[in-house]
């Protein structure tokens, strides 16, 4: 009988949460951290985990006037901070890292059950987070020479799809830097996982604020507040837009992911079993990732070979409950991914592929019962799928769609070839697989993609490699390595410089 992992239920994961963190939580609802206490404060609405629809607590979502207080407290803290010798900063970061360490199984496990993670990926979310700090912390010295913390806290509102290895490790980043940090968690999961982490930052001594609430009560003292240094968004392009044009007429420092609909371009090729093989990875976590590849793009002789290896991939392709174990071993099941986000999101792309259109063919895999615990509820849960020559008004035609459905688009000539990879106006990756070099360094140059990859997937990457966008999926300072300390400080002699950025209709501002 499949159970699921003992002392892995989300019981046992609320108490080691409390227990890892008492200050974060008033019974087993969370608090905001404001003005450096962690407060009872906020409206708290139920949450249902995808996992196995377990209700919860939600994030205590505060007003605007709370928001407000929380600004201007940290505005306060950071001109505290940024005086802060480089060795002091080193010193608490450092101890924070080794703090959030010690609890690296229970934030893998909050992971798992707040944004369905498998237990590999949770692990590596938060090992990725860790050991890029540390790598931070190694540079930090050489990164900041000659540079000063920004004017004022750097904001941070992200996604749920990262909590720790991109938010977290930006606010480690940040706060090496000299800027107090604000956070935001999101309101469709990880708020346990960054309160149990701030909590920990917070006995390191590190100027950190953590609140919860809705975008148009707290966005636009998290934007605008007076004081306030900078932004850093991770979302899609509608809030991104809301962003930029809530900062348009500030000469505040941005950071603004917005998505891109990344697309792999297939022609003259032949190594199907290396690609059969990246499109099997590409399925991990549900496609539920920035860097994700929903669409592809194939020369029309090549269609009958893709079209044999990739649902090869799709019958292998394993989705279930990440936490079930069966049988006289705990060891958790290897999926490629467990729940979307919720259940909600599930319906949006199921209505997306219920009538398919002329000239277009679905395909769609069924979930396997056995792969989940008997009777749970899995209404959270998907199967892959995907459409093949969708059609002009299709749903996720210009956009992606962050879950497991794909596209598939034939074509006959370059042309063609560059102008379905370039549909969504800017992207963040995109690959070529090809066996002529030439073309794709012919190619390359005219995608409207950061990264781009020959016979290789690309990702988000950090430390020593820039990471950005092109087009609508960014706007601002690109991030990575140097790049990210940059865009969160300021030249010590007041010297005007020019960020290495996609700033759009935004550089004529001042940069300070």
């Amino acid at each position: 009988m499949s159970t699921i992992k003992p002392g892995y239920g989300w019981t046992e994961t609320l108490r080691r949460a409390q227990a890892a963190a008492p200050e974060a939580f008033d019974g087993v609802e969370l608090r905001n951290l404001v003005g450096g206490d962690w407060r009872r404060t906020g409206e708290v609405t139920p949450h249902v985990l995808g996992i196995d629809g377990t209700v919860v607590p939600g994030p205590p979502r505060v007003d605007r006037e709370i928001a407000a207080l929380a600004v201007a407290h940290a505005v306060r803290e950071h001109a505290a901070w940024r005086a802060v010798p480089l060795d002091v900063r080193k010193s608490r970061v450092a101890a924070a890292i080794a703090g959030l360490r010690a609890e690296r199984e229970l934030l893998a496990t909050l992971l798992v059950w707040e944004i369905g993670k498998p237990w590999r990926l949770a692990c590596a979310d938060v090992d990725r987070a860790l050991d890029g700090a540390d790598w931070y912390l190694a540079e930090i010295d050489r990164q900041v020479a000659g540079r000063l913390p920004l004017a004022g806290p750097m904001s941070n509102i992200a996604s749920w799809n990262y909590p720790m290895s991109v938010q977290v490790h930006a606010e480690l980043v940040q706060l090496l830097a000299g800027n107090a940090v604000l956070a935001k968690t999101p309101s469709q999961g990880g708020f346990y996982a960054l309160s149990v982490a701030h909590a920990i930052l917070r006995r390191a001594e590190l100027p950190v604020t953590l609140l919860s609430g809705l975008g148009n009560e707290v966005g636009d003292p998290l934007i605008r507040g007076a004081g306030v240094g900078g932004i850093m968004f991770v979302g899609g392009r509608a809030n991104g837009r809301r962003v930029a044009t809530a900062m348009a007429d500030t000469s505040r420092r941005y950071l603004l992911e917005q998505e891109g609909l990344n697309a792999w371009g297939i022609w003259e090729f032949s190594d199907w079993k290396m690609l059969e093989n990246i499109l099997e990875k590409g399925f991990e976590y549900g496609k539920q990732r920035c860097t994700a590849y929903p669409r592809f793009v194939v020369q029309r002789r090549l269609l009958p070979e893709f079209l044999e290896r990739y649902f090869a991939v799709i019958a292998r392709v394993r989705v279930g409950n990440p936490l079930r174990v069966e049988g006289p071993t705990d060891a958790l099941p290897d999926l490629h991914f467990g729940p979307l986000i919720h259940r909600e999101k599930v319906q949006e792309l199921q209505r997306a592929l219920a009538a398919p259109e002329a000239g277009s063919t679905l395909v769609r895999k069924s979930l396997n019962t056995s792969d989940f615990l008997e009777n749970q509820d899995m209404t959270a849960y998907m199967a892959p799928a995907c459409v093949l020559n969708p059609s002009a008004t299709w749903a996720f035609r210009h956009r992606e769609p962050f879950g497991p459905i794909d596209s598939i688009v034939v074509v006959d000539s370059e042309e063609e070839l560059l102008a379905e990879m370039n549909l969504s106006n800017g992207a963040l990756v995109a690959s070529i697989a090809t066996d002529d070099r030439a073309f794709a360094e012919r190619l390359r140059p005219e995608l409207r993609a950061f990264k781009v990859g020959v016979n290789v997937p690309r990702s988000r990457g950090d430390r020593e490699e820039p990471f950005g966008g092109w087009g609508a999926s960014w706007k601002g300072a690109f991030v990575g390595g140097d790049h990210l300390v940059h865009a969160v400080t300021r030249t010590a002699d007041g010297t005007p410089e020019q960020l290495f950025g996609n700033f759009g209709d935004y550089a004529h501002l001042p940069v300070r």
